[in-house]
């Protein structure tokens, strides 16, 4: 689990759960297509399986 992950946001999260906008905006997201670089731990895949329907995951070196 080395490495960075790139978290790109491609669904607005406005009719989404509170909880889970609240996580959108604790990762760093804020607008449609903004990516944010996070460290590849169990915390951040914690988050992303919380909201993987309202991002994009991309592995980076």
């Amino acid at each position: 689990m080395a490495g960075k992950l790139k978290i790109t946001l491609v669904k607005s999260p406005i009719g989404a759960v509170p909880k889970h906008r609240k996580t959108v905006e604790s990762m760093g997201l804020r607008k449609l297509h903004h990516f944010v670089i996070l460290p590849d731990n169990d915390a951040t895949r914690g988050q992303i399986r919380q909201i993987c329907h309202l991002v994009k995951v991309e592995e980076v070196e």
